[in-house]
């Protein structure tokens, strides 16, 4: 079996005062507990912006006022992605909360008089739905897709069966450990969670049925020893980094040709609103998801209409069926031509008020 050995990129040396001093909030960071992934982000979002800066030559933060950061605001705006589109507002947004960060750590340590991103006002993000949510039938078809006679395929049923059942990040997928699972008693434990937070889940017996199967006849085939427990291994024999994981899920997605697209979330919306159109309720589906907050997990009870449907289908005079329709005594205007007919002509009478 081919092995794939990734060399880690080590972090460039700060080249300027303002890169030294994103070093040092990052540390601050690490020391107040933050985890590495989100020390990883702040440094990605903070170094756009450092780039930035090196290119209009500003090196100090002293030099970083409120028009220099709504100039920057106007620049992500205007900015264009390798494939002509724009970045999202959840983009912009994403890139400009970290500095609102930096700048007040700057100003409490007394490296720059005050906070010019103190006053700095937010894109306003959309409310949006999942994009894609997978039906019964669909899942299936998705999961069906790997070569389970290969120790890799069978790896990754195994890892999309326990997406499915368990509704769980990438991140805490790819952190995983063998400890963790209890396949005897049907539940997983999330370490260090978002928000470094605990927690223990259910996983369906089809789902512990495939992961005791990867680790009897896969895992072996592509552990490197010192073995770390982690319990899904990239054919390089190390845990997933997590583009790899969704790039591996989403090929599989795109192979089931469902006309869908989508990758490790995309299980994790399916698994919370096909639980929720089953009658689940709200709450578990929370501590499952390891949502701090409910509104979070209420985004899932507008996806989930299927309740929805039946009171319409129940109530709306035109979602009846035919039987009752036929039933009701007929009445001048009933058929479609001439309810149209009728609006029409009460169209040109409020056009003649006006």
């Amino acid at each position: 079996m081919l092995r794939i050995v990734r060399k880690r990129k080590s972090n460039p040396p700060a080249v300027s005062p303002l890169a030294a001093l994103m070093e040092r909030h990052l540390q601050a960071l690490r020391v107040q507990n933050y985890s590495e992934y989100t020390v990883k982000n702040r440094r990605v979002h903070l170094g756009f912006f450092i780039q930035w800066c090196h290119e209009r030559g500003l090196t100090e933060p002293t030099e970083v006022t409120r028009p220099i950061l709504e100039h920057y605001q106007r620049h992500l705006f205007h900015y264009r992605q390798k494939n002509g589109r724009p970045l999202t507002f959840r983009s912009q947004h994403s890139r400009l909360v970290p500095l609102r960060v930096w700048f007040r750590w700057l100003a409490r340590q007394h490296h720059i008089l005050h906070n010019p991103a103190s006053e700095l006002e937010l894109p306003r993000l959309e409310h949006r739905l999942p994009k894609h949510v997978l039906t019964v039938a669909e899942a299936e078809q998705v999961l069906a897709q790997p070569d389970i006679h290969d120790p890799l395929g069978l790896r990754d049923r195994a890892l999309m069966e326990t997406l499915y059942s368990t509704g769980m990040r990438r991140l805490e997928l790819a952190n995983l450990k063998l400890y963790d699972l209890d396949t005897e008693r049907g539940t997983v434990t999330i370490r260090q969670g978002k928000g470094k937070k605990d927690r223990v889940i259910p996983i369906g017996d089809r789902a512990a049925a495939w992961v005791e199967k990867y680790i009897r006849e896969a895992r072996p085939q592509l552990v490197v020893e010192p073995d770390d427990h982690t319990v899904f291994l990239s054919n390089a024999g190390e845990p997933f980094c997590l583009d790899h994981l969704s790039d591996l899920v989403r090929e599989h997605v795109d192979a089931a040709q469902i006309g869908k697209r989508g990758a490790c979330h995309m299980f994790r919306h399916s698994m919370a609103t096909l639980m929720l159109e089953n009658g689940a309720d709200i709450r578990y589906i929370q501590q499952m998801l390891g949502h701090a907050d409910l509104k979070t997990t209420q985004i899932y009870t507008q996806v989930s209409i299927r309740q929805l449907k039946r009171i319409h289908a129940a109530t709306h005079p035109a979602a009846r069926p035919e039987k009752e329709k036929a039933s009701t005594p007929a009445t001048a205007g009933d058929a479609p031509q001439e309810a149209l007919h009728a609006e029409a002509n009460e169209d040109r009478e409020d056009e003649g008020d006006e």
